[in-house]
């Protein structure tokens, strides 16, 4: 696989027949770190464009409102990997937006092992999210399935230009079923975030986290 256009051409042509090894092959090209990619059931995804203002801006803002939260809620630690690229060998893979873990044995990276999450040896997280500004019916369709089929408990969709999220635990029977409330982040309303989301058209993300910092604490 050798230039961008190339890649994008064998991406159209495989569309849900690709194979773990075409995902591999994908990976491994020169020049492919920090792209975000994504394998399930034949389906291969490869996002090489660059992050745009508003989709960086929301990112970090919904980044900071989870840190706060935590420093509200020492309880549990709570650690942030997003665009962390996660495997479980041979069969799914993905680089979600926003990566959360809460509690114990939260993955370390080591010098002897690939620099990845690897789910035959580490964890799930705990909450994972996808920052929609042009993505949104493959993050609410396909990124949905495959989040479900590795049994992530919470999904967020941010829906950027709606100033919009999609909320979903996962329900006993193995599907995403909408929330209202976050469950791994006890007490928190969507509806709040959402809020703070709204502010970014009048506010930098720094000053929309100091507002939602303080409906935490009214």
């Amino acid at each position: 696989m050798a230039d961008l256009p190339e890649v994008e051409r064998i991406l159209r042509d495989m569309h849900g027949t690709a194979t773990w090894q075409d995902y591999e092959a994908l990976r491994d090209r020169p020049g492919s770190n920090g792209q975000k990619i994504a394998f399930y059931s034949g389906w291969l995804w490869l996002d090489a464009g660059k992050e745009g203002p508003q989709h960086s801006r929301s990112s970090d803002l919904i980044t900071i409102l989870v840190c706060f939260w935590a420093f509200l809620n020492p309880e549990e630690p709570i650690d942030s990997l997003g665009r962390c690229l996660i495997e479980k060998s041979g069969s799914q893979a993905c680089s979600p937006d926003l990566v959360f873990y809460k509690g114990k044995n939260i993955p370390n990276w080591q010098s002897d092992k690939a620099n990845r999450i690897n789910l035959d040896t580490d964890r799930l997280p705990d909450l994972v999210g996808e920052i929609s500004d042009t993505t949104l019916s493959l993050d609410l369709d396909e990124q949905k399935q495959l989040y479900a089929s590795l049994c992530i408990p919470e999904y967020w969709v941010i829906d950027v230009k709606a100033a919009r999220v999609f909320a979903f635990s996962l329900n006993e029977t193995g599907r995403y079923e909408p929330i209202e409330t976050s469950l791994i982040l006890p007490n928190l309303p969507i509806s709040l975030i959402e809020q703070t989301l709204e502010r970014l058209a009048t506010e930098t993300n720094t000053a929309a986290a100091k507002w939602f910092m303080q409906q935490l604490q009214a």
